[in-house]
Parts: C-alpha cells; sequence; structure tokens
C-alpha cells in the first residue's frame, strides 16, 4: 500500500463524490454514494449507489476493479454498511476483496450503521480515515440525514412568484407566471424528489397532473399525494385518471364519505385515514410521518398560499425552490405566495442561507436552506 498523499485522497474523494451525485432522484430514501478504488495513485474501479434497493457503491467499485482490488484504498462518501438490509453488507465486500485502507467521508447517522462498519473495517486490520470532505458529504445526504434521525422526509417548498410576490392573479390564474425552461426545470425537481404534494384547494383549482413530462421521468416516478380532510377528489379529476403514468396517495380525514373511499380504491388511488385535529384540519407533521413510514422522502410540495404557509408556519419545510419571473401583478387583489403573521421586527425574520441563484430562461431560481427549528 502506498504512503497516504492528501492531495492525491482529496482529488479521489471529490471523484467519489462527483459519482455519488449520479444516484439523485433514484436511491431517495437511501443515500447518495460514490466509491473510488485506487491503487499506488491509479484508479482500478468505481461506482455508486444506482438505484433503491441495488447493489451499493462498493459492491459496483469491487466488481469494476476485480482482482486488483486487493490492496488498494476505497474511497467512499459514506460509511461503509455493516447490517443486511436489502443488499449484504459492504464491509464484508470490502474485507473479502483484500481492501487494505478505507477512507470515509462521514459516518453513517442511520442507528443501523452507526458505529459498527468502520470498527469492524480495524478489526479485520484495515486502515481506516473518516472525515475528508465530510461537509459535502454531509450537504449531499442532507435528506437522508434528516430522515433516519428524526423519522421525517425532507421537504421542498416550491414556488413561482412575480417580483412582488404574488403567486396568481384576483382570479386565481397562475399559468403562467414564468416562462416553460422554468416549467422544465420544475419538473427536473418533481423528479429529484419520492413524493410530490398538494392540498386538494389545488387540485379543484387547477385540476394537475404533478407528473415529470417536460424531462425524462426516472423508473421509479414520484407518488402524488393529495391531502384531502373531507374525500372531494373528483373521480374523473386528471389525478385519478393518470395512475398508470404514477401514483396516487389521498390522506383524508375519518368523516370521509365511505362510498367516496371505495369508488376512489375501485380506480386504483391509495387511500390513508388520519385523525384530524382539534382545527378539523389533517396534521401536517402526522403526515409526513406517514409518508417516512412508506418511505417517501424526500417531498416537494406544490400547494398554495393557504397550505404552502402552513408547512411555513409549522417550520416543516427544509428547503425553498423559488422561481421568479421579472414581473409584477401589484396589490389589486393579486394572491401573494405565503399568508404568515409578520414579525414584529426585523430580527424576527425567517431568514434561510442562499445556496443557488441561477438563470432559467428568462426567470431566476433560488434555493434556500431553512434552519431546522
Amino acid at each position: 500500500m502506498s504512503p497516504a498523499n492528501p492531495e492525491l485522497d482529496r482529488r479521489l474523494m471529490l471523484r467519489a463524490l462527483a459519482l455519488a451525485r449520479r444516484g439523485g432522484g433514484r436511491v431517495h430514501p437511501n443515500p447518495q454514494v460514490g466509491c473510488v478504488l485506487a491503487r499506488e495513485g491509479r484508479v482500478v474501479g468505481e461506482g455508486w449507489h444506482r438505484d433503491f434497493g441495488g447493489p451499493h457503491a462498493e459492491v459496483w467499485a469491487l466488481g469494476a476493479a476485480g482482482a486488483q482490488a486487493r490492496g488498494a484504498t476505497a474511497y467512499v462518501t459514506l460509511e461503509p454498511c455493516s447490517h443486511y438490509g436489502k443488499t449484504p453488507p459492504c464491509v464484508d465486500a470490502l474485507n473479502a476483496a483484500g481492501v487494505t485502507r478505507v477512507v470515509a467521508a462521514m459516518a453513517d447517522p442511520n442507528p443501523l450503521v452507526a458505529g459498527r462498519g468502520l470498527p469492524r473495517l480495524r478489526e479485520a486490520g484495515v486502515e481506516v480515515e473518516v472525515g475528508l470532505e465530510g461537509p459535502a458529504s454531509a450537504d449531499l445526504n442532507a435528506p437522508f440525514i434528516k430522515y433516519v434521525t428524526t423519522g421525517l422526509p425532507w421537504v421542498t417548498l416550491k414556488t413561482a412568484t412575480t417580483l412582488d410576490g404574488k403567486v396568481a392573479d384576483h382570479r386565481g390564474v397562475s399559468q403562467w407566471i414564468t416562462g416553460e425552461p422554468a416549467r422544465r426545470e420544475g419538473h427536473r425537481l418533481r423528479r429529484e424528489h419520492r413524493a410530490v404534494l398538494t392540498g386538494i384547494g389545488t387540485v379543484l383549482a387547477d385540476d394537475p397532473a404533478l407528473t415529470v413530462r417536460l424531462v425524462r421521468p426516472h423508473a421509479r416516478r414520484p407518488v402524488r399525494v393529495v391531502l384531502d380532510t373531507h374525500l372531494r377528489l373528483p373521480l374523473e379529476s386528471v389525478l385519478a385518471r393518470s395512475l398508470e403514468q404514477a401514483p396516487l396517495l389521498v390522506l383524508h380525514g375519518p368523516q370521509a364519505p365511505r362510498d367516496k373511499a371505495a369508488a376512489l380504491a375501485a380506480r386504483g388511488v391509495a387511500l390513508a385515514r388520519m385523525e384530524t385535529g382539534a382545527d378539523g384540519h389533517l396534521s401536517l407533521p402526522e403526515a409526513l410521518r406517514l409518508l417516512a413510514a412508506y418511505e417517501l422522502s424526500p417531498v416537494l410540495v406544490e400547494a398554495g398560499g393557504t397550505l404552502a404557509s402552513a408547512f411555513l408556519a409549522s417550520g416543516l419545510v427544509d428547503e425553498l425552490a423559488c422561481f421568479l419571473a421579472p414581473a409584477i401583478l401589484g396589490d389589486d387583489a393579486a394572491r401573494p405566495a405565503f399568508r404568515l403573521p409578520g414579525p414584529r421586527c426585523l430580527s424576527d425574520l425567517l431568514r434561510g442561507e442562499l445556496r443557488q441563484v441561477r438563470r432559467v430562461g428568462g426567470d431566476l431560481l433560488a434555493r434556500i436552506r431553512l434552519p431546522r427549528v
């Protein structure tokens, strides 16, 4: 085994991170992981976690390296797993292949793995280092980390507004504030998520499909989720008539009509009954816990001002994806993106961290990370 070379180590870990990003939208709620195997500074195998339930990054890399894995260093963006899940433990595969050094970006926060994989490697005589590009790996896998540590899915809230923060005119018409490139980007956002959630108000007003259409979809299409306390979803809605394009899950309250539930179920719509709160509405935290139990994370919320504001007010939004059109609607009954009680002073602002701003056609897209509350 060659002596450690910090510059080489960093370059190969950055390569592993680039490989990990290829799993975006395909592996959730599992983490995005990349792995590079190198001997004497030469890459002999690489791989990434490609599909949910499929082989992990280390297995792909070991398969590519073959016999050259013996004596190699493995650069992996997350602690190798040590438990039997949907696939066998990667720790065993690395040991069996004769890998002599493992450089991991970060420990796995999953309680099934954390503190077990790396010690097993050390016990087998493997040299282990942890922390190289750890913040980058943690940032890439923020949705996974939240999912395994809190039992809640990562939530991205999407908006498309004018410069003055309006999402629709006084009639409720919102199509289209942004241009075609921004709408395509919105479909890429859907493709990144395991579920796309909206409220029944948006369904009744816009009759959306919520499918991935303007870009090539992955084989594992996002589940469409509707919060519908009284089960008002029309049987002839686009959502109910497009089940061959993507699954549909409707969360409803105990007072929903049984005949309507039976009719929707006969169409193939999945239904989940929830209790309502004192205000008569479905509990958003409980709805998210239910989605997490179905392994639906991350979740993209595409909703009107009322539901979007409820998510924000509940502290349940992790990231904002804000499309901004260079246009102004004015205040004549135009509808704002959010209806929240205003802060009494600037120090009370809900302030996020601007992670990305880029031009999308004639519009802008800002991605903003919100603080965990």
